[in-house]
């Protein structure tokens, strides 16, 4: 191979690797950033957001929340905006001893761009097992709770009993809801 070959492969190869690199980058549902510093970044928010209910830091609690956030809760009545979740939860606040959620499970997933995830997990908390899910934003390189939904977890052997312990207070929210 004389010189001219060899500076031209030389000088070839990296254009091409980095070309093909420049292509994965155009990809739409390529991700970013490191995902694996993000998931961590997610799930200490997450672990700080719960002990700060915990240690009853309603301030701390709150400043985890979007100001559009939405809390979904156990009872069907409970869709709140943040102001609306504010109000509900300052006396448990107030009183130094909010709620004791631990996770014991945890999976975060991201969207195309890195900057929108969700989440689901399973907690340990005075009402035993639940579910928390939920959508978490990139705002000013912090990553905030758009949205949480807690669930209580019903062991599928138990749902007839459950069934029938909800059913008189449930009913008459289907019929408010439906309109009938």
């Amino acid at each position: 191979m004389n010189r001219w070959s060899k500076l031209f492969f030389s000088a070839t190869i990296p254009l091409l690797i980095f070309a093909a690199d420049k292509n994965n980058f155009s990809n739409p549902h390529t991700i970013y950033s490191d995902v694996g510093a993000d998931k961590k970044q997610i799930s200490d928010m997450l672990d700080a957001f719960h002990a700060a209910a915990a240690k009853a830091d309603f301030e701390e609690y709150f400043n985890y929340f979007t100001e559009d956030a939405v809390f979904i809760g156990t009872d069907a009545t409970e869709n709140w905006s943040k102001k609306d979740f504010m109000a509900f939860s300052k006396t448990y606040f107030d009183r130094g001893s909010a709620w004791s959620f631990t996770s014991l499970d945890r999976h975060i997933y991201f969207g195309n761009n890195n900057d929108i995830a969700w989440f689901d997990e399973l907690l340990n908390t005075q009402m035993k097992i639940c579910r928390g899910s939920g959508v978490v934003v990139e705002q000013n390189n912090e990553w905030k709770v758009q949205q949480y939904v807690l669930s209580m977890t019903i062991p599928n052997s138990e749902s007839d009993e459950i069934i029938k312990i909800k059913t008189n207070i449930e009913d008459s929210i289907i019929r408010s809801l439906s309109g009938k």
